[in-house]
């Protein structure tokens, strides 16, 4: 008699310890009660009717998912490998529960397929310049396929994009005849620069004969400053003039 009763009070007691559920903050529990859906419950302390309910927890955190690499055919028909990540969580847990079988491995497969798909409508140039442009509509596409599953997906982030050897020598190439053909640019637009300089300076020469002069005396000035033994400094022709005329003068009155 104590016997039974002592079993029937044990029996009790683990009902009522499987009854009772706690759920933390970021959890909620789907309910189920003779196998259909009897709401959503949590967070706290949780009673099920023993036998009669079930629950199944589901985290409202926001989740990382890891795209793993793809094979991906660019547009300009270059294959290359990518990966992403992808960053999202539930805000209807009844339905990430009732609408899909497993709501983690169907998001990993929407994103995988929606990744090559994208991705393969961009050109490389595209893919490796315009990333955030990309990020976006991969976010855009898969939120709206993952929305009848109760599944928000807030972002998603191309991370690396594997090229074949070749194809990294032509990038590498063509990034060095870019840097080449922007220093001559440069180069060039200097000696424009310096040209339109010099003439201006000419100009003025023209009109000043005493700048010649100037210009002789400061280099002179940085023809001293080097460590020559020698130095050959051009005297003007102006100052050479002087004496042709008396030569010439000298010679017309000679018979």
């Amino acid at each position: 008699m104590h016997s039974g009763l002592i079993a029937v009070i044990v029996i009790a007691f683990f009902i009522f310890i499987n009854s009772v559920k706690i759920l933390k903050e970021y959890e909620r529990g789907v309910v189920f009660r003779l196998g259909r859906f009897a709401g959503v419950r949590g967070p706290g302390l949780i009673l099920l009717l023993p036998m009669f309910e079930k629950m199944v927890k589901v985290s409202l955190r926001t989740l990382a998912l890891d795209v793993p690499p793809q094979e991906v055919v660019t547009k300009d028909n270059v294959s290359v490998k990518v990966n992403a990540v992808m960053y999202f969580q539930v805000f209807e847990p009844s339905k990430a529960i009732i609408a899909v079988e497993d709501y983690l491995y169907a998001t990993s497969q929407i994103g995988q397929t929606t990744l090559r798909s994208i991705l393969g409508e961009h050109e490389l140039d595209d893919l490796l310049s315009n990333r955030e442009k990309i990020n976006q509509v991969l976010q855009k596409i898969i939120d709206s396929r993952t929305d009848p599953w109760g599944v928000k997906v807030s972002a998603v982030e191309v991370k690396d994009v594997d090229l074949p050897d070749t194809m990294k020598r032509a990038l590498a190439k063509q990034a060095e005849a870019e840097r080449e053909r922007r220093s001559k640019i440069i180069h060039a637009d200097g000696e424009f620069q310096a040209s339109s300089k010099l003439k201006a300076a000419a100009d003025v020469m023209a009109v000043q004969p005493v700048t010649v002069q100037l210009r002789y005396l400061q280099t002179l000035t940085e023809i001293a400053t080097e460590k020559n033994s020698t130095i050959v400094f051009p005297l003007p022709l102006d100052f050479m003039k002087y004496f042709t005329d008396k030569i010439n003068s000298t010679g017309q009155k000679t018979p």
